[in-house]
């Protein structure tokens, strides 16, 4: 396989994951109290947002590389 339809592959497999997940969830740790042997830690869930635009772009730039790609294999 050509290195541009694998390229391409992977791209629009990130862009519909992008589109369905809408975000990437995470969760930290923070220390909330530290008094000698006592720790007290809170955990907090975070989400790093993903707009549906960079899906689209990544689909749209997925399907390109793959016409390009078949078109000079």
């Amino acid at each position: 396989m050509n290195p541009k339809v694998i390229i391409a592959i992977i791209l629009i497999v990130l862009g519909i994951a992008a589109f369905a997940y809408q975000g990437i969830t995470y969760t930290t740790r923070e220390k909330v109290v530290d008094v000698g042997p006592i720790q007290l830690t809170a955990e907090k869930t975070k989400t790093f947002p993903l707009p549906p635009v960079l899906g689209a772009i990544a689909i749209a730039g997925g399907i390109v590389l793959l016409v390009v790609g078949r078109r000079r294999a």
